[in-house]
């Protein structure tokens, strides 16, 4: 598990993607969130979130938690926070109260919508990569597909890529454009504990 020297809060993210999303946007804001004393830490899969919570939370290290979870995993943020002595997870509007922000689909899919197909290819442009997506839209298992989903499946075709282009995609937002899990979470890691 990754940590910082005397962290505060702990943000629980999916993964990597999440986490370079996160730094990427604090660094916009020129926030170090190490020495905020905000350790981002990537689960490795949002089912391993009650171990994390017992060792960052209450239970364990005793800090404050906020994350990131995409809206068909609910179930698991809330039955891993009740599990780690975070009952309140359990209530209606519980998960946002105690700092956990729902991403519709996904992180990738809340960057996509706020910066829009045009966008998102000017960074895959930028980066390079151009000649990739275009043969990913070629295969003829994405016929038929919006531009959006074959985003979507660009930046998971790759190990790495995710991270990569969270990181892209969030410099290359405007400010009143960054998704509002992101922003909220971000936000959260301000708070007074």
């Amino acid at each position: 598990m990754v940590t910082v020297d005397a962290p505060r809060i702990a943000l629980l993210v999916e993964g990597n993607s999440d986490r370079a999303a996160l730094h990427a946007l604090a660094a916009r804001e020129q926030r170090d969130l190490a020495s905020d004393a905000v350790d981002v830490v990537p689960m490795g899969g949002i089912t391993n979130i009650r171990a994390f919570a017992l060792h960052f939370g209450p239970r364990g290290l005793g800090l404050a938690l906020a994350g990131l979870y995409d809206a068909g995993e609910e179930g698991f943020v809330r039955r891993g926070l009740v599990a780690a002595g975070l009952p309140a997870a359990a209530e209606p509007g519980g998960l946002e109260h105690l700092g956990f922000f729902r991403c519709e689909a996904d992180l990738e899919e809340e960057l996509i919508r706020a910066l829009g197909v045009d966008g998102v290819e000017a960074v895959i442009d930028a980066a390079g990569e151009r000649r990739s997506l275009e043969r990913l839209r070629q295969m003829p298992a994405q016929q038929g597909w919006t531009p959006a989903m074959v985003l979507r499946r660009f930046l998971g075709s790759r190990s790495g890529r995710k991270a990569k282009y969270a990181a892209l995609m969030v410099e290359a937002l405007a400010p009143d454009r960054v998704p509002a899990p992101l922003r909220a979470v971000l936000d959260q890691s301000n708070r007074d504990f």
